[in-house]
């Protein structure tokens, strides 16, 4: 620590003398008046704001300059005009160029400024140090016909003494072509005279011959396309000789053109070169050949039968259109030429699409070809006993007109067959209609109604009766009885409604072997949306308890203390199955009662029998242990314990006596004076003696 001392003493003198330094200069005067142009600042004017100009403490004097001279910073920044030519050394010392306290006369532009920057005649200055080749007549011009404020000693606060101007000659010269030309001047004119023009030669792109020789530079070049002059001056890259299709529009489908095309080695715009000659002043006629390769990339190879028709029995030379003459037919577009005897059933048929070689062979129209296969990607497929019947008991010729009707043709079971269930079914409409086939679909098959396949009949989407437990142990017939006859529909299936009415309530197939005792004023109806027997039991057994149940709700009889922990068995015994049948297969008896003398001996004979029942609860508060008191004396009795009964135990009063064979403590009744517990001693009260 006492090294470092004297290193510190050191610091803090040389920092005092810097501060000195500072000081005293500060105090210092301007060394001169300032130039007119900063003069006209209101914060220089004073001359007293020095650090405006050369800078403080952290800033430079050149970092000051730019601070108000943005525009210059940017040019330095981005490399541009006068000063961005600069190097870093030079362009750091702006006093070097434009010296200051010269006085209100002296111009910080001057002759000197020029030179110091390498210029040493401004009228000779060299646009191309900042970028801008001058030449012709631009040579000719003086410096204050571009630069109106370059002799100005004050240029007016927004203008500029050299910088601001554009190069685009549009801000100079008035534009002949209002803005037409996307390219530069410089594309098309010198600098010499807007007269001298300078283009590439048509040769050097593509050499005209034939029909071209004889357009005209419009023809191919339309004003506003992106052929005109404007846009190809505009051009950088090479241009490249248009293709066909770029002036010429094809009458030819993309399969064509592509097909023949890539069959060539071409690309597709450079393909019509194939049958077309650009010599020939026209595209039609018979100097146009096409060959059988060529005409298959049409998308009809002329194969059998086609291959000895003429062409011209297809394409008519009287139609002058081109779509007329060659409308494009597809191989399987029989009907473009051969008449239908279907009518227009498939002219728009997702199916066939009008293509009559989705039923019939490509070199005959009979016999037809629809198959099983064929027949299953229509509407309809033929499973099960459909297979086997004759296509005419579905398809039948319509009277009217004579044509055999396909489309359109039901392919619902409920169109051809009767409803054997008396539309029962009816209100699940919406849910039937899902099924491809019609509702019928839903449960049957196609094979035969009495077949119902995996995964069967869902019973409780369509009836509202689940069929679990031990229903689903059951078969069908339990409960639709089969009848002797078939109805009208040849159904022998029985109908729950004549067996037993809605299937809903338990109760329309099982006796209630409470007697309706849970069905009485007062119990809920539903529990947790269960109704009825469900509210405690549930398919599986009546026996099973499923959902629990709720002794105080249903018996008024809350399960607790002790009687929470005994089986049912112990108040409700086991009934012989003899007795169980009549009892409607109930095979628990009922209890004795809800009273606790119903069960349970009454250990005071009947001490506090009270219109022939014992209330066990005024005294007894815990149903685990009878010892559990909750009798108060001097509330529950009329005989008020003073300091001095309370004080006794309670046998002291309530003794044990003998009531017939059986020995109890007696509460009731009991004198309730003194002499019923107490002797009177008659030697304890005497008359005190005469005097005493």
């Amino acid at each position: 620590m006492k090294r470092k001392l004297p290193h510190l003493v050191v610091l803090l003198g040389s920092l005092a003398g810097f501060l000195s330094v500072a000081v005293v200069d500060i105090g210092r005067t301007a060394p001169g008046p300032i130039t007119r142009v900063h003069g006209a600042l209101d914060e220089l004017a004073q001359g007293e704001s020095c650090a405006s100009c050369h800078g403080g403490i952290f800033e430079s004097m050149a970092d000051a300059c730019l601070d108000c001279h943005e525009t210059i910073a940017e040019h330095i920044a981005d490399g541009r005009g006068l000063h961005g030519f600069l190097s870093g050394t030079e362009v750091s010392r702006c006093s070097t160029c434009h010296s200051e306290h010269n006085g209100p006369g002296f111009p910080m532009v001057n002759a000197q400024s020029f030179r110091m920057a390498g210029v040493f005649d401004v009228q000779e200055f060299d646009h191309a140090m900042i970028g801008f080749e001058m030449a012709g007549k631009h040579l000719e011009l003086a410096c204050l016909e571009c630069h109106e404020f370059a002799e100005h000693d004050l240029v007016p606060d927004g203008e500029h003494r050299f910088v601001g101007l554009s190069r685009d000659c549009a801000s100079c010269h008035e534009d002949p072509h209002e803005g037409t030309m996307q390219t530069a001047c410089a594309s098309c004119h010198v600098q010499t005279g807007f007269e001298e023009q300078h283009f590439v030669t048509h040769e050097d792109v593509w050499p005209l011959a034939g029909s071209h020789a004889e357009s005209t530079c419009l023809d191919c070049h339309e004003p506003e396309t992106p052929y005109s002059l404007a846009a190809l001056t505009a051009r950088t890259d090479p241009m490249r000789p248009r293709d066909c299709v770029a002036c010429h529009e094809s009458p030819h489908r993309d399969a064509f053109v592509v097909g023949n095309a890539s069959a060539n080695g071409l690309s597709k715009d450079a393909s019509c070169t194939l049958c077309h000659d650009p010599e020939v002043h026209t595209f039609r006629g018979e100097l146009v050949p096409i060959t059988a390769e060529q005409h298959a990339q049409s998308g009809f190879p002329l194969g059998e039968p086609h291959t000895g028709v003429e062409c011209a029995d297809c394409h008519a030379a009287t139609n002058d259109a081109f779509r007329d003459r060659f409308p494009g037919r597809a191989a399987d577009d029989c009907a473009q030429c051969h008449e239908t005897p279907h009518g227009d059933q498939f002219d728009d048929d997702p199916f066939s699409r009008g293509r009559c070689v989705a039923c019939h062979a490509t070199t005959h129209f009979e016999p037809h070809a629809v198959s099983l296969d064929v027949h299953a990607q229509a509407a309809l497929e033929l499973t099960g006993a459909h297979a086997s019947i004759d296509c005419a008991d579905c398809h039948a010729i319509e009277d009217d007109s004579a044509i055999r009707r396909f489309r359109g043709t039901p392919d619902r079971c409920e169109s051809c067959h009767s409803d054997a269930h008396d539309a029962f079914f009816a209100r699940f409409g919406k849910q039937l209609a899902q099924t491809d086939g019609g509702t019928c679909a839903t449960c049957h098959s196609t094979e035969n109604f009495t077949d119902i396949p995996e995964p069967g009949f869902d019973h409780r989407r369509f009836t509202g009766f689940e069929v679990s437990g031990a229903h689903a142990q059951s078969v069908c017939e339990t409960c639709h009885e089969r009848t002797p006859e078939p109805d009208d529909h040849g159904r022998t299936f029985g109908r729950i409604v004549a067996h037993s009415g809605s299937p809903q309530a338990c109760s329309n197939c099982h006796d209630d072997p409470h007697r309706g005792e849970f069905d009485a004023r007062g119990l809920p109806r539903e529990l947790d949306g269960r109704r009825g027997c469900e509210r405690c039991h549930d398919t599986t057994s009546f026996r099973s308890l499923s959902h629990g149940f709720d002794h105080g709700l249903w018996t008024g009889f809350e399960l607790a203390g002790a009687h929470a922990e005994v089986s049912c068995s112990t108040c409700h015994a086991p009934v012989s199955p003899s007795r169980a049948a009549a009892l409607g297969g109930r095979t628990w008896s009922e209890a004795r009662g809800s009273a606790c003398n119903d069960c349970h001996a009454d250990p005071h004979a009947g001490q506090f029998r009270r219109d022939g029942a014992v209330d066990c609860a005024r005294c007894h508060s815990s149903a685990r242990e009878f010892g559990e008191l909750k009798f108060r004396h001097n509330l529950d009795s009329t005989f008020r314990l003073d300091e001095t009964h309370s004080a006794l135990a309670c046998s002291a009063c309530h003794a044990a006596v003998q009531v017939g064979e059986v020995e109890v403590v007696r509460y009731r009744p009991l004198g309730k004076e003194c002499s019923s517990c107490h002797a009177m001693n008659q030697d304890v009260l005497r008359r005190p003696r005469r005097g005493k």
